[in-house]
């Protein structure tokens, strides 16, 4: 197989049901702790922590450490962009 874009692995981090809502939850441009990331996920702590981990490593989230929390955002402005565009491009097909 020829190597080409990445489109593929980042679009299959965004589109697990739990990282997709994870990723909408910080859309706002708040920080949010692993805790709340897993509400938002509908998933339970230790498996949002895997997710969490991913995510970090393509570069999609930023993480900060505050005493003995961590607290989950977005990467950057294009991350934000290309959700808010698959978010509309969704609801279009």
């Amino acid at each position: 197989m020829i190597e080409g874009p990445r489109i593929a692995a980042v679009a299959a981090l965004i589109g697990d049901p739990a990282r997709a809502n994870m990723l909408t939850a910080l859309l706002d441009g708040r920080s949010l702790t692993a805790s709340e990331l897993a509400e938002a996920g509908g998933i339970a702590l230790p498996t949002a922590s895997g997710h969490l981990a991913r995510l970090v490593e393509a570069g999609l989230l930023a993480v900060r450490k505050q005493g003995r929390h961590r607290y989950f955002r977005l990467a950057d402005s294009d991350v934000a962009e290309a959700l808010e565009r698959l978010m509309s491009l969704a609801q279009r097909t």
